[in-house]
């Protein structure tokens, strides 16, 4: 009589994970794990049966609460998706190239559009000035919803995308704001192996699938006689073929997508943001919502945009390496950050890197020296920080290193330092290093790669 008890208690704590962490990543990329037969409407008590420590259980309490919300249980839920390609690097995580309209209902997809983000603003009024660096660098004359995500802060970029939709005569009015970047797609692929698409060349895996899309998105379309306003469905047919291979996975297989897609989760490659105060407070608390953060110490966050470089941030290798000394009779930092272009040669997708660089300091922050940008550093405030603007030039198979020198504020303690630095989604991993001389005189240093939100 207790083994069926035993069994059960397993088997909640294995799809909890897999439900909770792997299907809303799976989601983003238009695979929803349609629960059937199931009778879930709550599941967050669930994660108090799990054997894991406490802040496990917060994650997972507050990743229930997400499905419970999303899952359309009290009413059908409206999502705006947005796909972020970050081999075009953008504040937010990447070039919006399409978003999803995703609505839910008793745990299922009942509605699924997907747009082309350069059709669907051919019907947003050229009215909305955009962001400097938009209309000096690259001649845009009117902000639409492609370059929506100019902004660090997700918040900022999901508000910003809604307001672009509702401009453009959208007529839906959305529960949340997702976005996704591609690597997720990566690790998707990993575990099911290379498919095939029907009436498309080749296999897709986990090495070579994004290069394939976006060389199908841009040039292979018009080689196989599509059209391009449809140019973009083979994302929705490749989203068939994999939820049918999803469908049979082993457990094993579901535990390692899951283990994956909490991953994601930590370097920002998904990000949420809902209309549910409370819901969103919980995922601000577990970093999970991409906010710029105010912190009583000293801040580092390094921001890059392609300018028109193609997806040359394929190609691109970022190293940080940041000094603060705290001895002196005004506390100083020295931040060098090196790009190299690793591509040799430029392509359809190469070219040599044009960046608009953005360092977020501590307000107050007094640049004494720069050396390495194109031109002058431009100065404004943001989110409570000092921001030094720049633009930043890297040739194919190059390597350019930016040195700012600037004093911090004096009322960063010295006795009891601390430095928070914060990523930008969709950078990959970075090289960091860290150095602080302290008012005491004695020195400590940190180093690794730089995936998430880090506090030394």
């Amino acid at each position: 009589m207790n083994h069926p008890k035993i069994r059960r208690k397993y088997t909640w704590k294995f799809w909890i994970i897999f439900w909770l962490v792997a299907a809303l990543a799976l989601f983003g990329w238009y695979i929803f794990l349609q629960i059937q037969n199931r009778n879930i409407e709550n599941l967050k008590p669930l994660t108090n049966i799990l054997p894991v420590g406490p802040e496990r259980k917060n994650e997972l309490a507050v990743l229930a609460n997400i499905y419970d919300k999303m899952g359309g249980f009290s009413g059908e839920k409206t999502f705006l998706v947005l796909f972020q390609n970050d081999m075009e690097l953008r504040p937010g995580g990447g070039f919006i190239g399409s978003f999803g309209i995703v609505k839910t209902k008793n745990g299922k997809i009942s509605g699924l559009d997907v747009h082309d983000t350069g059709i669907f603003d051919q019907r947003i009024p050229l009215t909305e000035t955009p962001p400097v660096p938009f209309s000096d660098i690259l001649g845009i004359k009117a902000w639409k919803m492609r370059d929506s995500n100019w902004s660090p802060d997700f918040k900022v970029n999901a508000e910003k995308a809604e307001y672009f939709y509702k401009f453009g005569e959208g007529g839906e009015n959305f529960d949340g704001v997702i976005a996704v970047n591609t690597d997720i797609l990566n690790s998707i692929l990993a575990i099911t192996g290379p498919v095939k698409i029907n009436d498309y060349p080749g296999q897709y895996s986990d090495q070579t699938a994004i290069l394939q899309l976006e060389y199908q998105v841009e040039k292979g379309f018009l080689e196989q006689g599509i059209a391009k306003g449809e140019r973009k469905n083979i994302l929705g047919e490749l989203a068939d073929v994999l939820i049918e291979k999803v469908h049979k996975f082993s457990i094993s297989e579901n535990l390692e997508l899951g283990k994956r897609m909490e991953s994601h989760l930590k370097r920002k490659d998904i990000q949420f943001f809902f209309k549910d105060e409370q819901l969103q407070k919980e995922i601000d608390e577990m970093n999970w919502g991409g906010r710029v953060k105010e912190f009583d110490g000293d801040y580092l966050m390094v921001v890059d945009a392609n300018m028109n470089a193609l997806k040359s941030d394929i190609c691109m290798r970022r190293k940080i390496d940041y000094s603060a000394d705290m001895g002196g009779e005004n506390p100083q930092a020295v931040l060098n950050i090196t790009y190299e272009h690793t591509c040799r040669s430029k392509d359809w997708m190469t070219a040599d890197y044009r960046d608009w660089l953005r360092v977020y300091v501590p307000k107050n922050s007094f640049l004494e020296e720069s050396s390495g940008p194109e031109g002058d550093v431009v100065f404004s405030q943001e989110f409570g920080k000092k921001v030094f603007g720049m633009k930043v030039f890297v040739p194919v198979g190059g390597t350019k290193t930016i040195t700012l020198k600037y004093n911090l504020p004096e009322d960063i303690s010295r006795e009891d330092y601390k430095l928070l630095v914060q990523k930008q989604s969709g950078s990959g991993e970075v090289d960091f290093s860290a150095k602080v001389r302290r008012a005491d005189g004695t020195s400590g240093e940190t180093g690794g790669k730089l995936t998430s939100d880090m506090i030394f």
